[in-house]
């Protein structure tokens, strides 16, 4: 480490805990593997978290049923996420959890205490962006560490 990023780490800057809100968008891909670039520069822990929505009203059989078909969604795409994650030497962290995306980020990022999120700028539907507001907008205004919002190339 150079004096100047020893400095940097010692303020606190480079982030030790990083974690990313995927949906499985395109701009969710972008917004992991920006951050698992950040993680193998700074070895960061990284983890990732995605989230289902329930239909309203949500019943007990309705939440079951969601959070079976996003856990089986979302542990084949994790799968990929894991490789690329191994080939740069880090071990990735995977949640799936239920509710509002933006929530249930900003929640997870305070219970574990992340340094960073990392989101992409929209997410997988614009109408539901449209109908309940951004969720890279609210993990902003609402999250208890910075926030890195991924914007497309």
């Amino acid at each position: 480490m150079t004096q100047q990023t020893d400095s940097v780490s010692r303020a606190g800057m480079i982030p030790k805990r990083i974690l990313v809100g995927f949906d499985g968008s395109p701009f969710a891909e972008q917004a992991f593997e920006m951050a698992l670039s950040l993680a193998a520069l700074a070895g960061a822990r990284l983890g990732v978290v995605s989230v289902a929505t329930l239909p309203e009203p949500p019943g007990e059989v309705e939440t079951q049923a969601t959070l079976e078909s996003a856990a089986e969604h979302y542990e084949a795409a994790y799968e990929n996420l894991r490789r690329r994650a191994e080939d740069r030497g880090l071990t990735l962290e995977t949640r799936i959890l239920v509710g509002h995306p933006a929530e249930q980020i900003i929640r997870l990022a305070a219970s574990t205490q992340v340094d960073l999120i990392v989101v992409g700028h929209r997410g997988r539907s614009r109408i539901s962006e449209w109908i309940s507001g951004s969720v890279s907008k609210r993990v902003v205004g609402h999250a208890p560490c910075s926030v890195l919002v991924v914007r497309s190339r």
